[in-house]
């Protein structure tokens, strides 16, 4: 029952009074209901006086029993104050706030719900507050910490740290200053602010132990003021209690307010987050873009690199916002990731494509919208922002924050209370998808390119200078060459190289090279526009440059430029270094020229070398899918993926170059081979260099990246344990006799590594630099680094004296050094040790134990943590000097990795060619004036693995037979198949490996040409039939006799009657004037029967079974002698599925409308007669006007042997 105080009674009826057995759920019966839960208060806070009976009868109700809320129970709320409601005297018949009629089972039940509360630590206040999840923060364990004291004493804020008091014993009861500090954990406690680089810890605060007893019962309860405190409570509690207070001498209750959220009391003063608003409406300067000469983004001149900052605006900013802007507005179009302290951070613009691009939580720095990662995370998250076509700059601090503070307390020129500059900071480097260098970031083993194209128009054809790099490795090429109307050399190179990321001159660009460019690219290739001239470097401004930026400088040390032999060479060539001018320019915005340029790696590069290699221009590696398949663009199925059995990163490098320029000499072709077939008799070689360098890091990368003094200790480690195990193998290898032959030749041109790899075994730890990622060198070894072991020797001597001395003033043990994130070197002592010298300061404490700092300690922690900044100076000057000795044989670990990827090469040949099953045979390279190619039982080698029945064909071209086989058969009959697998037998043989086939015999190939499938270029212009005859173009101006050219189905692009014509004149042509070898794939029958008497043209016809009735055919896939009956494209239809009432009603169509075959039976009957084909009559008009090249002297023999066949 709820009763007022005598005199006072409510007017609500008694119950009558039974009396409840105790139960262990109210904690012996000391606390009577949920409100003297509520109620219990902390002695240290006065008790609120209660407001004048005037001032609540204001605000009370007009009825004496209100009616209990309908609303739904809410939970209680973690910021009801204590204080706000007060318990009484369980053993007395006053209780507070209960205005409807209570039964005693009822009160013992609200009492054991408070006991329960009590226990449960998840529901609790002070749980609530601590378990309150906090977003992004910067790492409690950075080593730009400094050391700073958390006591009263300090000039840090005591709310940062709770103080854990042994004798509290009330867990709900909280102060001011305690709930002030527990609400004030929020993103400031962790996030550093804009104009401080010190990273501030948040340290968890620990609960007290629940108590056992209740608070002593209060006098009386005390009514709050009802305008303040009641309208504080977040929530709704469970019981209707809670919506009124009762007060002792007024019965009349007040009247239910609903509580608000403290959060929204006042939403239209609550500032709008940073984070929740867009850059331009903080920003003026993002509310108009201009580039840094105030262009706006629609004038043709914009330059989307730079960012206008008005000056009166830039001076208002705090002086970390003037650093990060003062980068930003330099490099605008790219994502920067801003070092601070442990953690790379992205601000406004930049924030919002990490959170769009990679869902990283949105948060605010100030007035900057910001994201953040970890510094471990960086290469992740920045690899998958450049994934996606976006530049990543990297600003990195220049030195930590101790070191910061040690430079401002000796920098006697700063005016004391003059604001200090933040920690200094540099652009690093900005990565691009075409220019990445660091091993983590690259995802393939294959190089990637960024090319710099220069084009001029000389005597009316388009000349090129490029010049591309391969950034992970520092190699450069160079080229310069005037191209054809159809630029093939430009073309052939694209197609080679693929480039990732292209530098072209803006304004001096032809559409027929852009369109070949976007042609031959892939959707994520970065195009960057230079300014002539300022940008795209003049020649004679390259040279100038090479020289003042000091990169070919003598490994004496003198004046003397020691430029590479190719530039050097080439340096009167205007067009390539203008080339080289850019690419040098563009590698000086990316903070890595001197690293890559420095090396002199550079070469010629001949995208087309007619005199050493089998050409095979761009539009061949497409249709031959040598690299890339025609079905998704990736590697499945194509001859690389096929013989890419290389155990070595740089192996599969090299082979991929020997695919783009397979061998055209026949004594080169043999000895490889020779190597492979020593190989393939001697499997102990190929076993021991596979089992030995399987696990071989990158090493042509990795020495690279020594050079440029920014590889990890631990890759450094790993680099020498490499050559090492390269070392041993190839001494190995050496031991085997290998005769005289291409192995032999490379396992002696190996350099000595042994004597250069011996010093590097006592100059520091390796076990510690693995560990650790630090080099620790032996004693002795450098000076400095002793002096700064010696001094923190020192003071750790000085920290035991410090330690013995306090376990003696506290009489035990059990004292010792506990480090806290970087509160290092606490003496941690056990709670239950109350006394310690006046002068401790306590610095964090948990349940059982506290940890105290001395004025001594704090001193000699000081200097150690100055020492450690010091060796850590020291150590990074040492490490450069360690890769600055390991990079002055520089050639000669390039060298020793030139031969193993050979070797490697060699025995992936070897391993292929044990792999193509039976038959397979080595090729037989003949030398005579007809070209040759015969393969006996010829299989495709990228199918022989996945195709089990795969059907063999005989091929024979040149030689005792025709050189030109004219291919019909039905459609779907393989036809393309057997051009396909020729070409690539023919690449597979001059790579230096075998085929699949029982014989082969061949002329070495000088060029494959190919014109195959059906497909235009909208975005070009270009036609189906217009590609087909480009290409048809570049077969009659290019091909040779040594050629070998396939063409498949010419002019079915257009009308039968062109497309006839075209494929009849230019058969003619290649048979008569070129001589050249291949295959003529058609459906024209008709010309079949025009050259069946031709000495040079040989019918053949894909075998089938045709069934008419059933409208089926039958694929024997052999290629047999003879012209093929028809395409038999009806039949084709049907058993696609097409209706046969469609099927028929075609087949009659054809019969009467179709030319080509009453073409072919018109030619027939002519045979009859004296029928002369057409192409000998126009040789024969040629000859007999005698004019100067009219026919040739191999045109008039093949005439002869046409007219003696007539």
């Amino acid at each position: 029952m709820a009763r007022g105080v005598e005199g006072n009674e409510m007017s609500t009826p008694k119950t009558s009074q039974k009396k409840t057995p105790k139960t262990n759920s109210t904690q012996g019966g000391k606390q009577s209901s949920i409100l003297g839960f509520f109620g219990k208060k902390s002695d240290s806070k006065p008790i609120p006086t209660r407001p004048s009976l005037a001032a609540a009868s204001a605000i009370r109700a007009s009825h004496i029993t209100p009616v209990p809320s309908s609303d739904p129970v809410e939970p209680p709320s973690s910021a009801i104050k204590p204080g706000i409601l007060n318990s009484t005297n369980s053993s007395s018949e006053k209780e507070n706030g209960l205005a409807t009629p209570v039964t005693p089972a009822e009160r013992q039940s609200s009492a054991d719900s408070g006991a329960e509360r009590l226990k449960d630590d998840d529901d609790s206040p002070v749980r609530k507050v601590r378990s309150r999840k906090v977003k992004y923060a910067e790492s409690d364990d950075s080593d730009d910490e400094v050391l700073r004291q958390v006591d009263g004493n300090g000039n840090r804020r005591a709310s940062k740290r709770r103080k854990v008091s042994a004798d509290s014993s009330d867990e709900f009861g909280v102060d001011d200053d305690v709930e002030a500090a527990m609400m004030e954990v929020d993103e400031d406690d962790f996030i550093v602010a804009d104009d401080s680089d010190e990273e501030v810890v948040a340290l968890k605060r620990k609960r007290s132990k629940p108590p056992t007893k209740s608070s002593p019962p209060r006098a009386e309860a005390v009514r709050p003021k009802v305008e303040e405190d009641a309208m504080e409570l977040d929530e709704a509690t469970e019981s209707t209690a809670l919506q009124w207070i009762f007060d002792p001498n007024d019965p009349n209750p007040l009247p239910y307010m609903r509580p608000t959220d403290g959060k929204t009391k006042n939403p239209s003063t609550r500032k709008a987050r940073a984070c929740e608003t867009t850059p331009e409406n903080r920003h003026p300067w993002l509310a108009k873009i201009q580039d840094a000469e105030r262009r706006f983004s629609d004038h043709p001149d914009y330059d989307p690199r730079t960012l206008f900052i008005p000056p009166k605006l830039f001076d208002k900013l705090s002086a970390f916002e003037q650093q990060y802007w003062n980068i930003k507005r330099q490099h605008f179009d790219t994502v920067v990731f801003f070092k601070k302290g442990k953690f790379y951070e992205l601000y406004e613009m930049d924030a919002t494509i990490g959170h769009q691009e990679c869902d990283l939580k949105m948060t605010d720095r100030v007035n900057m919208r910001m994201v953040g990662v970890p510094e471990s995370s960086l290469d992740h998250w920045a690899n998958q922002i450049v994934a996606k076509g976006y530049k990543v700059a990297r600003v990195d601090q220049m030195e930590s924050a101790l070191a910061k503070e040690m430079r401002d307390r000796d920098d006697k020129s700063i005016p004391k209370g003059q604001k200090k500059a933040p920690v200094r900071r540099e652009l690093a480097s900005i990565l691009t998808g075409g220019t990445l260098v660091d091993a983590g970031m690259l995802q393939d083993d294959m190089a990637t390119y960024c090319v710099a194209v220069k084009e001029e128009v000389v005597d009316g054809l388009p000349a090129f200078g490029i010049a591309f790099v391969d950034t992970a490795t520092a190699q450069f090429q160079v080229v310069e060459f005037t191209d054809d109307v159809d630029m093939t050399k430009f073309e052939t190179l694209v197609a080679q190289i693929r480039p990732k990321e292209l530098l072209l001159e803006k304004g001096h660009i032809s559409a027929k090279a852009l369109r070949m460019l976007k042609n031959n690219t892939g959707p994520s290739t970065i195009w960057n526009y230079m300014k002539p001239d300022k940008e795209f470097w003049p020649a004679d401004v390259t040279c100038r440059e090479i020289d003042a930026c000091g990169y070919f400088i003598s490994k004496d040390n003198s004046e003397e430029k020691t430029w590479p032999a190719v530039l050097a060479e080439n340096k009167d060539k205007r067009l390539v270094m203008c080339a080289v001018g850019a690419l040098i320019q563009y590698l000086q915005i990316l903070k890595i020229d001197q690293e890559l340029v420095s090396l002199g790696n550079f070469q010629w590069y001949d995208p087309i070398r007619k005199a050493s290699s089998l050409v095979l221009d761009g539009q061949s590696l497409i249709n031959l899918e040598i690299f890339a398949n025609g079905y998704d663009g990736g590697s499945a199925g194509t001859l690389f993926a096929m013989i890419n059995r290389c155990i070595t990163p740089f192996g599969k490098r090299m082979l991929r170059q020997w695919v783009c320029h397979p061998l055209a000499d026949s004594a080169r072709i043999n000895a490889r081979l020779d190597a492979v077939d020593g190989l393939l008799a001697d499997p102990s070689i190929v076993g021991q260099f596979t089992t030995s360098l399987t696990k071989l890091p990158d090493l042509e990368r990795l020495i690279s990246r020594v050079h440029a003094k920014r590889c990890k200790v631990q890759d450094f480690v790993r680099v020498l344990e490499g050559f090492e195990q390269m070392e041993y193998t190839m001494s190995l290898l050496g031991s085997t006799p290998s005769g005289d032959g291409v192995i032999g030749q490379l396992i002696s041109a190996m350099p000595d590594l042994a004597p250069k790899l011996k010093s590097w075994e006592t100059y520091f730890d390796r076990v510690k630099a693995r560990e650790n990622g630090v080099f620790i060198p032996e004693a002795g070894f450098d000076d400095a680094y002793d002096e700064s072991q010696a001094e923190i020797d020192s003071f750790h001597q000085k920290l035991d004296v410090v330690l013995k001395d306090a376990q003696k003033k506290l009489g035990t043990k059990a004292v010792s050094y506990k480090d806290v994130g970087k509160e290092i070197y606490q003496l941690e002592v056990s709670a239950k040790i109350t006394k310690v010298p006046s002068g401790w300061t306590q610095m964090s404490a948990s349940k059982l134990v506290k940890r105290w700092y001395t004025p001594e300690l704090k001193l000699l922690v000081r200097g150690l943590q100055e020492a450690l900044e010091i060796q850590g100076q020291v150590t990074k000057e040492l490490t450069n000097r360690f890769y600055a000795k390991f990079d002055e044989d520089y050639d000669t670990w390039l060298k020793a990795v030139q031969i193993v990827a050979q070797l490697d090469c060699l025995i992936s040949l070897a391993k292929t060619s044990s792999s193509l099953g039976s038959p397979s045979c080595r090729p037989e390279l003949v030398d005579s004036e007809r070209t040759v190619l015969e393969f006996e039982e010829l299989r495709h080698p990228c199918m022989v693995s996945t195709v089990s029945d795969f059907i063999p064909n005989d091929v024979k071209l040149g030689g005792d037979t025709a050189n030109i086989s004219l291919l019909t058969g039905a459609n779907a009959a393989g036809k393309s198949t057997v051009l396909r697998m020729s070409c690539i037998a023919v690449i597979l043989a001059q790579i230096g490996c075998h085929v699949p086939a029982k014989s082969a015999r061949l002329t070495p190939i000088d060029r494959i040409m190919s014109r195959l499938g059906a497909q235009d270029n909208i975005f070009a212009a270009q036609s189906t039939f217009f590609i087909e005859l480009s290409e048809t173009k570049k077969i009659l101006s290019e091909a040779t006799p040594r050629s070998l050219v396939i063409l498949d189905e010419l002019g079915r692009g257009t009308s039968s009657y062109d497309g006839v014509a075209v494929a009849q004149a230019v058969l003619h042509d290649v048979a008569t004037r070129l001589g050249c070898i291949g295959f003529f794939a058609t459906h024209y029958h008709s010309l079949a029967v025009e050259f069946q008497d031709h000495p040079e043209i040989e019918c053949k016809r894909m075998g089938i079974q045709v069934d008419e009735e059933a409208r089926r055919v039958t694929f024997l896939y052999r290629l047999e002698t003879g012209i093929a009956e028809g395409s038999f494209g009806m039949h084709c239809a049907s058993m696609c599925g097409i209706p046969a009432k469609v099927v028929s009603r075609a087949e009659e169509a054809a019969k009467q409308w179709e030319h080509t075959s009453r073409l072919k039976d018109s030619l027939e009957s002519a045979k009859g007669g004296s029928y002369v084909p057409l192409g000998m009559m126009s040789d024969l008009a040629w000859m007999m006007k005698g004019e100067k090249g009219g026919v040739s002297k191999r045109e008039l023999d093949v005439l002869r042997k046409a007219i003696a066949a007539l």
